[in-house]
């Protein structure tokens, strides 16, 4: 599995703020409603109902919130920077600025958890994230992700 099978270009976005982690989640939907064409309300449903298991803010200033969905059948992402950080109830404690979404089918087991590790491997990467931090344009944001994952697969 690549990032470019599971991240369309237009699933990028730069926001300037969010008010907060509910916020955050609800700008996550509205852009996997105009990107997938998912109901943007369910959406965020299911990423409350998965943080309310356990917050998905996995340190140095990443999350990675996911969620399982009715109605779709490949797994999908979204991914949001911050210009402005926002708490996220995150395991060190650090305010987020990175995004990575995933939605899976609700049948899709081993599928939804290789594009997990996919990701969190990928956003462990510090200078993958500096660069990320350094750049507010989607288009090239999607060009950082994919080709660094494209040049390790080598």
């Amino acid at each position: 599995m690549k990032l470019s099978q599971i991240l369309k270009p237009d699933a990028i976005k730069v926001i300037s703020s969010a008010s907060s982690k509910k916020r955050l989640l609800q700008d996550v939907g509205d852009l996997a409603h105009s990107a997938y064409h998912l109901d943007q309300e369910h959406v965020v449903e299911a990423l409350l109902e998965r943080e309310s298991l356990g917050p998905t803010g996995v340190g140095h200033g990443v999350a990675l919130p996911h969620a399982r969905l009715a109605g779709i059948d490949e797994v999908s992402g979204i991914f949001l920077r911050l210009e402005k950080p926002v708490d996220f109830d995150s395991v060190d404690r650090q305010p987020v600025d990175i995004v990575f979404a995933l939605f899976a089918p609700e049948e899709a087991g081993v599928e939804h958890l290789k594009a997990l590790a996919l990701v969190s491997r990928t956003l462990r990467d510090s200078l993958l994230c500096k660069k990320l931090r350094a750049n507010a344009d989607a288009a090239t944001l999607h060009a950082i992700l994919i080709s660094e994952q494209d040049m390790k697969a080598a």
